[in-house]
């Protein structure tokens, strides 16, 4: 977080500095410091990626230490390593500085428009309906965001919501429960995709009984999906059986395209490869559910909730389309 001034200089040669029109600085400037050195390991280097002299992040250091009364780092060899102490506080700092920066960013574009950076992940089918009208959608109507856009699966996705590496995404999840908080955009049938030529997927709709002993190519433990089809054959006194384990769909789909069995995935009309057919699993339907779901992190700004209203109204016109 940085603060800036601007300078002018007046009819009578004296030059006067006016702070420019920025939100004002809400974390003390040293735990920043702090924090770029805990990240890089070394004070050289964060003072070069901070662009301040090395003896002023090492003074920032030692005020800090000084007021906490215990050491923050110790120097090793290659540059400098947390203490224990250092280690405790750390996350704290980082967790302060995320909301540091969503109150200035708040502060920052109160009279104006929303501004800054939000990163958004999409799962692959959700990226032909969904990039192309976000980013023009954004472009058009919020000009002072700046869209960062991350394709994976939803596993993937999920894991860097809860790191906090992404604002928010479109992500699948399998039962009503585990939506929560999330804004569900579609519900989508589960359904057994198998070569086009392959005569159990010729139907329309099959029955969950007809997957019991027929070669299924699906995601390993712990996915969320291979938990949802455990239940159900413990529920429905089924034999699933497993002969290809693959995360990925686009994988499975390969598989199954050279023979290796059948893949349970949600289809979307008109979106299936065409060397495969798929069948809609019924008796009963399953549906899994496209959520856009939000990192439990750091607190939405007014950028993110602009970017989150957006994808609201472009799902609800997907599905209406």
């Amino acid at each position: 977080m940085k603060t800036t001034a601007n300078a002018k200089r007046t009819a009578s040669g004296k030059v006067e500095v006016q702070a420019a029109s920025v939100a004002p600085s809400i974390l003390d400037p040293r735990w920043l410091v702090f924090a770029r050195v805990a990240e890089l390991g070394s004070l050289s280097k964060a003072a070069i990626a901070l662009a301040i002299p090395q003896s002023l992040v090492s003074r920032n250091i030692a005020l800090l230490e000084q007021q906490c009364g215990e050491r923050l780092f110790r120097r090793t060899g290659r540059g400098v390593v947390l203490t224990e102490f250092g280690e405790y506080v750390l996350p704290r700092v980082a967790h302060l500085a995320h909301e540091a920066d969503a109150l200035a960013d708040d502060i920052r574009s109160a009279r104006g428009q929303p501004n800054g950076e939000v990163l958004v992940g999409l799962l692959p089918s959700a990226v032909d309906q969904l990039a192309g009208p976000l980013f023009a959608s954004a472009k058009n109507e919020l000009p002072g965001v700046r869209l960062h856009l991350v394709e994976g699966a939803s596993a993937q996705l999920e894991e860097q919501l809860h790191e906090g590496r992404l604002d928010m995404a479109v992500v699948l999840r399998d039962d009503e429960a585990s939506i929560k908080h999330a804004h569900v955009l579609a519900k989508v049938p589960l359904s057994l995709v198998g070569r086009r030529e392959d005569a159990v997927t010729t139907r329309s709709d099959i029955p969950l009984t007809a997957l019991s002993g027929i070669p299924l190519v699906v995601p390993g433990r712990p996915h969320p999906l291979r938990g949802r089809l455990d239940r159900l054959a413990a529920e429905h006194a089924l034999t699933l059986h497993v002969a290809v384990e693959v995360d990925s769909v686009r994988l499975q789909y390969e598989i199954v395209a050279a023979g290796g069995g059948y893949a349970i995935a949600s289809v979307l009309p008109g979106r299936l490869d065409p060397r495969l057919a798929s069948s809609r699993i019924v008796s009963p339907v399953l549906e899994r559910f496209v959520v856009l779901a939000d990192t439990p992190r750091r607190p939405h700004t007014r950028a993110t909730r602009a970017v989150r209203r957006l994808i609201e109204r472009l799902g609800a016109f997907a599905q209406t389309a």
